[in-house]
C-alpha cells in the first residue's frame, strides 16, 4: 500500500497541493506549474536521505517544495528525519518547504500530527492528512476529473459504511475506464483491495443492477483484455529471466542466491534483454549488473 500511495501522487502531482488547500486549508503561494522534483535530500553527511516523493510548485521559480510521505505505521525515526527533509529541501530550492504526511490510519495520523521540538525555540509541524481529511468521492464526474483522488478516497473510506464505500468504489472504477490500460488496471485493483468484504458485495450488487449492466460489461471487456496482455508480458519477462540464468549456468558462471533472485525478480524486458546479451561474454555474474 505504501508504494500505491506514492504512485497516486507521482501520477498526479496536483494531488499534493490540492490536499494542502482543501483538506488542511493551507494558503498556498501563487503558482503556474506543479512538477515532481528529485526526492534525494542528502546533504553533506554520507547517510542517504530519500523522501517518498517531492512535489514542487513553480511560478517562474520554485515557490513551495512539498515532501510527500506515505505513512502506514508509527516510525519514531521520522520525528527526526521529517524536519531535516524540510530544511534540506528549503536549502536546495531556496524557497519555503513543508512535509505532507498521508496515511489511511487514524492512529498514525494522530501520532504524525504531534509537534516536533527540533531544539529550544525551534518547533516543527508536519502537515497530516488522515482518512478524515480525504473527501468521500461518490460523484462519477469528480472521480473522472481526479481519478487519483477517487482511489485515495477508496483507500481512506473503503472499510467504512458498506453502501457508501460501494458508491466510492463504483465512481472510482468508472473513472478508471477513461485511463490508459496500465493505470486502469492498477487503480481498479487498488480500489477493490481497499473495500471491505461487505463493501465489495454491495459494489457487486450495484454493478448487477440494470443501470450498472452496461458499465459492468465495458469494465469486464476492457480488463479482460488488459489481463490477457499483462499475461503475455509476464510470460516474456519470465522467459528472458530464465534465459539469463541458463546462459550463465551453461558457461559455468556461478550466481549467488541474491543475484539469482535479482534476475528472476526483474520485470524490465529491455534490461533483461541486455542481461541476456551480456551473459554470453561476462566473466562473472557481478559484471552482468555493471
Amino acid at each position: 500500500m505504501h508504494e500505491a500511495l506514492v504512485t497516486l501522487f507521482r501520477n498526479r502531482p496536483e494531488l499534493a497541493p490540492g490536499l494542502l488547500r482543501d483538506a488542511l486549508h493551507v494558503e498556498l503561494p501563487a503558482y503556474t506549474e506543479v512538477r515532481i522534483e528529485s526526492a534525494d535530500l542528502t546533504q553533506i553527511e554520507p547517510a542517504e536521505l530519500r523522501a517518498d516523493l517531492v512535489v514542487l510548485l513553480v511560478d517562474g521559480r520554485p515557490v513551495l517544495g512539498i515532501v510527500v510521505e506515505a505513512q502506514l505505521g508509527i516510525d519514531k525515526r521520522k520525528l527526526y528525519t521529517w524536519p531535516l527533509y524540510a530544511t534540506a529541501l528549503r536549502a536546495r530550492l531556496e524557497c519555503p518547504a513543508c512535509v505532507l504526511v498521508v496515511t489511511p490510519d487514524r492512529t498514525v495520523a494522530r501520532w504524525a500530527a504531534q509537534g516536533i521540538v527540533v531544539g529550544p525555540g525551534s518547533p516543527f509541524q508536519a502537515l497530516v492528512v488522515g482518512p478524515d481529511g480525504v473527501p468521500v468521492v461518490t460523484d462519477p464526474a469528480v472521480a473522472a476529473r481526479e481519478p487519483e483522488l477517487a482511489v485515495l478516497s477508496a483507500m481512506a473510506h473503503g472499510a467504512e459504511e458498506p453502501e457508501t464505500a460501494a458508491q466510492i468504489g463504483l465512481a472510482g472504477l468508472a473513472a478508471s475506464l477513461g485511463l490508459d490500460d496500465e493505470r486502469a488496471l492498477v487503480y481498479s485493483d487498488l480500489i477493490r483491495d481497499a473495500l471491505s468484504e461487505a463493501a465489495r458485495k454491495a459494489l457487486e450488487a450495484l454493478m448487477a443492477t440494470p443501470q450498472g449492466y452496461e458499465f459492468q460489461s465495458e469494465f469486464a471487456r476492457k480488463h479482460d483484455a488488459i489481463g490477457q496482455a499483462k499475461g503475455v508480458v509476464l510470460g516474456q519477462v519470465k522467459a528472458r529471466a530464465e534465459a539469463v540464468i541458463t546462459v550463465l549456468e551453461t558457461r559455468g558462471v556461478p550466481l549467488s542466491a541474491d543475484q539469482r533472485e535479482r534476475v528472476l525478480g526483474c520485470a524490465d524486458l529491455e534490461l533483461l534483454g541486455q542481461w541476456v546479451r551480456k551473459a554470453v561474454t561476462v566473466a562473472s555474474a557481478d559484471k552482468l549488473f555493471e
